[in-house]
């Protein structure tokens, strides 16, 4: 009969799970020994992209090694995600999405050739920027309750652009049609760029817009900016929020966070979440963010795991509330 020496055992594993302990510490104090790439779903210049340049330069800094963007367009991001969830999940591989990352799993369901949930490790959740209702200069209206009045005035006329299928764009104006209950057609566009151009020129009444894209047009007079869906935003303090024009469910707006491949070591993700964190308090970082109309955050890996979990619940009810479909 064999005897187990019980003392003997726990001190081995102990000194076991120590020398495991101390394993991962190393691993991290030792992350990144070569430079990082970065995964942007969508082709460079785009919203995404410049959040992930800005944010990977500051990150880089701090870390002692470069973060090199990997534009991977395409797909309604599907492509460039699908990449990040099969890189190796060694820390040397991450990814910059933004809200299409929890709208897709309504919008394609079973398609998606990733799990959204299970495929990925969150790390942190960078920015956010506010959608604005924007309306062509041309339409006689002046505030959010003249369009609503408008549209019912003379339902199936207006036309509403709906940039990008489900994006958080696109989103924001299903939610003011399904809110409101106004009669509008809606035009479809593969981006916001072009759908901006032909709203600059009256060939669509209206639409919503991120703050980058239209900030200068509003600023100049092209456009005229009606709400705006987080609340009222320093870049254009005059403008009220949705909530304040008694639309406070209308509330899309396009968040950009990082993540990793799943099971990424928690040593490695802690050491990003908490680089990514320090890079947004930056003083240099957040001017920057602002002026173009970003809100900078910086969560930690598990405050953005809950918001990833509580956007996907949210977009569900929109996109099957509003029989959306992939074209």
């Amino acid at each position: 009969m064999i005897r187990i020496d019980r003392r003997s055992l726990l001190t081995g594993l102990t000194s076991v799970a120590a020398t495991s302990l101390a394993g991962r510490r190393a691993q991290a104090q030792q992350y990144p020994q070569r430079p990082i790439r970065v995964v942007v779903p969508y082709a460079a210049g785009g919203a995404s992209d410049i959040v992930a340049r800005l944010v990977a330069g500051a990150m880089g800094e701090k870390l002692g090694q470069s973060l090199f963007i990997d534009n991977r367009g395409g797909g309604a991001s599907i492509i460039g995600t699908q990449a990040i969830a099969t890189a190796a999940p060694d820390g040397y591989t991450i990814g910059v999405v933004d809200s299409a990352f929890t709208i897709n799993p309504s919008l394609f369901g079973n398609k998606l050739p990733y799990d959204t949930k299970k495929n990925f490790t969150p790390v942190s959740l960078l920015a956010r920027t506010s959608l604005l209702l924007v309306v062509s200069e041309s339409l006689p209206v002046s505030n959010v309750k003249e369009l609503i009045a408008l549209a019912k005035s003379k339902p199936g006329t207006l036309s509403m652009a709906t940039a990008g299928l489900g994006t958080a764009v696109h989103l924001g104006c299903e939610q003011f049609r399904q809110e409101t209950g106004i009669d509008v057609v809606p035009v479809p566009y593969r981006g916001g760029g072009p759908s901006i151009i032909d709203l600059l020129g009256g060939k669509v009444d209206f639409t919503f817009s991120t703050i980058p894209a239209v900030l200068e047009h509003v600023r100049d007079g092209k456009l005229r900016a009606l709400g705006s869906t987080t609340g009222r935003i320093p870049q254009l303090p005059d403008v009220p929020s949705m909530a304040e024009a008694g639309l406070p469910k209308i509330d899309a707006a396009p968040d950009f966070g990082i993540v990793a491949p799943a099971s990424l070591p928690e040593a490695i993700v802690t050491r990003l979440g908490m680089v990514a964190q320090a890079a947004l308090k930056s003083g240099d970082l957040r001017r920057r963010l602002d002026e173009i109309g970003y809100e900078p955050i910086g969560s930690t890996p598990q405050q953005y795991m809950a918001h990833i979990d509580t956007s996907i619940e949210k977009w569900r009810h929109v996109v099957t509330a509003g029989n959306i479909k992939p074209e």
